[in-house]
């Protein structure tokens, strides 16, 4: 278990040093192919940050609006309280608040920018259909995510998306709207470099940001696993899901990368642009890890 953190922890790093690649080469090209334009770089940086800032602290209430959930207390339901109390005091971490989905599809997400601000939220139909020892396995899984702050990961290569969008939008503006005088001399070339890395550049940043997310439910696992040390009951989790299906009833492309397992309908692309690895996948690594225990 400790290897497969460890593992999934570098490939993330890796990932994330791609984006910034992607952005420096972005900004590379984009003053190579016109003059005199290097002062946009602080406004799109200051942009950059505003939006990370905005996206940082009002994430956890707009993704719990935009989903329908609502808070609970011990009261309410204490199966699922207590599961969540429990799995904070072994993991160390604050008690986060706990909330409800009414909706059919077995699912889950946590939420926060830190632990002591975390939440907890599983859907009607999870509770409905996992017994104890599989939703303990599904609240260990978010529970990870609070104490390895993937959260804050996501933010971050969600804003670093922004940041690429916005170089490659203002290369493809500045092309429409120039002529040849504004071009530096021999820039030619760059030029078309930077109009075929404007349209690519968004797409290779997307898929960037998607396989952060698939890394991070990995680990995530891993990390669950290790906190309840039954990988088997995670395992078995998953593969009630896969039979009886995650799709939310309220779709939310942006909120996606939150859940436990994908909660969008499955398109042409959805292998490519999905946000969660395939869960025989999983349960197969779960299962390998269960074995080595």
């Amino acid at each position: 278990m400790y290897s497969q953190i460890a593992a999934n922890k570098r490939k993330t790093v890796f990932i994330m040093v791609l984006f910034v690649v992607l952005i420096g080469g972005l900004g590379w090209l984009l003053s190579e192919v016109f003059t005199g334009n290097d002062q946009i770089f602080p406004y799109v940086l200051a942009g950059s940050l505003v939006y990370l800032l905005i996206s940082y602290f009002a994430s956890s209430r707009v993704a719990l609006a935009m989903n329908g959930a609502r808070e609970i207390q011990k009261r309410d339901n204490p199966r699922l309280y207590r599961t969540v109390e429990n799995l904070a005091i072994t993991d160390g971490l604050p008690m986060p608040k706990v909330y409800i989905i009414e909706d059919a599809a077995m699912n889950a997400f946590a939420t926060g920018h830190n632990p002591n601000s975390s939440v907890v939220c599983v859907t009607s139909g999870l509770l409905d259909a996992m017994n104890d020892k599989e939703l303990e396995g599904v609240v260990a899984h978010e529970m990870s995510h609070i104490k390895n702050y993937d959260i804050r990961v996501s933010l971050v290569a969600f804003a670093l998306v922004a940041v690429v969008g916005l170089l490659a939008d203002i290369i493809l503006r500045a092309v429409w709207f120039s002529d040849d005088d504004d071009r530096s001399s021999g820039s030619q070339i760059f030029l078309i470099v930077g109009i075929i890395a404007a349209i690519l550049a968004p797409i290779v940043a997307t898929m960037i940001q998607l396989a952060i997310s698939r890394k991070r439910e990995y680990l995530a696992d891993a990390s669950g696993a290790l906190a309840t040390r039954y990988p088997e009951g995670l395992a078995s989790a998953l593969e009630k899901i896969g039979k009886g299906g995650s799709v939310m009833r309220r779709q939310n492309s942006s909120t996606a990368h939150l859940f436990f397992a994908n909660p969008l309908k499955k398109g042409m692309l959805s292998g490519l642009f999905s946000t969660h690895p395939p869960i025989q996948e999983r349960i197969q690594k779960l299962r390998e890890m269960g074995n080595h225990t």
